[in-house]
């Protein structure tokens, strides 16, 4: 049985044009046999089911390519590894990526994982076990003393299912590249810098420029693509020379950089969301409180650099960090696409080009998502309302009124609020040391 999806307004997330009065043929395996004008279409037989769209804006399942399904809307960096058992993180991130997909996001891309999880994630979903939205993911980031992923003194040993794998050498790495390959990730992810190399130190990059060539190599050389952390200018040098798929941040690209971005077709997926997220949401009595200022410092440099980068035609992937407390799965990733527009310059439509047609390049099967065109899989959404004038509508998960994936049409039945395990924020007995003048003071 084949579907005919009558749409009103059909963007098809390859050019910027709305086309009215189109029909979408949906095959019975799920891709698209037919798309153009009504007139045009197909004859449906008895057999076939009609659907009408004739009031909305037919669009592509929307694509993040920066989701965290093992963090659980974490507050903390010790939650991330520490807390909660592997397990229960798993479960967890199985609703996080139905959150991802009631809000209109048919696939999404996990840069960096505890264990194993996303990839069981993925299979569970790829198999029929559940629903959810279509995964590509990286195991452990390869990461250095200096990367990002890596939380723990020297006094402290890495748990036994961090994000990040600890590299002290190239052999090392090389050495985890393959077993993660091995194990059946994806992609892969460098964490070239951290936050205290950006701020404190100038920018610099945790790894040299011969690290970080030999292992991309490598992985290039086993057929994987590779996502790298970069927000300093030394570690997107580094990346874009060596020809990464795409590099996550960018905050302060320089021109050398973005040149080489330019030359090596690096795509760029900046994450605004954690950065404004934080500026706008963060209270004083908020621990992170303190980092706002340098949050609005990145911010303001990755307006102007990344702005260059547009300009100069580097294509922007889609990713909102999805799986912190400032950017709980499925609130606020549409929001994303309102920063690109708000703030880098995009016009609607190239923001939505990018969330669909060129996201898809992570992801697996990439060359039949993200786009409503024959061959391609009919990942879909139907919104009231029309994007293409007011971006923002996307937040609006009253606005979507239809998901579909391979054109079967999605249900799920999310609870509102559930609580937290004890174990997962960790055991805390007084949130205040009781010195003689603390009790004085009460």
């Amino acid at each position: 049985m084949r579907k005919f999806i009558k749409c009103g307004t059909l963007f098809n997330g390859l050019d910027s044009k709305a086309h009215i009065d189109h029909t979408i043929v949906v095959e019975p395996d799920g891709s698209i046999g037919f798309v153009g004008p009504s007139r045009a279409a197909p004859q449906a037989e008895a057999s076939d089911e009609t659907i009408d769209y004739s009031r909305w804006f037919v669009m592509p399942g929307m694509i993040d390519a920066h989701v965290h399904l093992s963090y659980g809307n974490t507050q903390s960096a010790e939650q991330i590894d520490i807390y909660a058992p592997v397990e229960f993180r798993a479960l967890r991130g199985l609703e996080g990526s139905q959150r991802m997909l009631a809000a209109g996001y048919t696939s999404i891309a996990d840069p960096a994982t505890t264990g194993h999880v996303s990839m069981a994630i993925r299979d569970a979903i790829d198999t029929g076990l559940f629903t959810g939205p279509r995964i590509s993911t990286a195991a452990r980031a390869i990461s250095t003393a200096q990367g990002v992923d890596y939380f723990y003194p020297r006094w402290l040993k890495m748990p036994e299912h961090p994000v990040a794998f600890l590299m002290h050498n190239v052999a090392e790495g090389i050495a985890e590249i393959r077993q993660e390959i091995k194990d059946g990730v994806d992609f892969i992810k460098l964490a070239l810098d951290g936050d205290q190399l950006v701020v404190g130190t100038g920018l610099l990059s945790g790894m040299t420029y011969e690290e970080v060539n030999a292992l991309v190599s490598e992985v290039h050389r086993l057929g994987v693509k590779v996502a790298v952390h970069a927000r300093g200018a030394e570690a997107i040098r580094y990346a874009a020379r060596t020809g990464v798929d795409y590099i996550l941040h960018a905050s302060w690209m320089d021109e050398q950089g973005l040149e080489w971005a330019v030359k090596n077709g690096c795509a760029l997926c900046p994450t605004l969301s954690l950065l404004v997220n934080t500026v706008e949401f963060t209270r004083p009595d908020d621990p992170a409180y303190g980092f706002v200022p340098a949050q609005q410092r990145e911010l303001d440099a990755a307006i102007e650099n990344l702005g260059r980068a547009k300009a100069a035609g580097v294509p922007f992937m889609v990713g909102s960090e999805a799986g912190f407390a400032v950017t709980p799965y499925g609130e606020w990733p549409a929001r994303e696409l309102e920063y690109y527009v708000k703030y880098l310059g995009f016009s609607p439509a190239e923001a939505l080009i990018s969330t669909t047609s060129i996201t898809a390049r992570i992801m697996r099967d990439g060359d039949r998502l993200g786009a409503i065109e024959t061959g391609r899989l009919a990942d879909l959404l139907a919104i009231d309302g029309d994007p293409l004038k007011d971006i923002t509508v996307l937040q609006d998960r009253g606005r979507i009124r239809a998901i579909r994936k391979s054109g079967e049409l999605i249900s799920l039945a999310l609870r509102e609020s559930p609580s937290r395990t004890s174990y997962e924020t960790g055991y805390r007995y007084w949130n205040q040391v009781y010195t003689q003048d603390r009790v004085t003071k009460r």
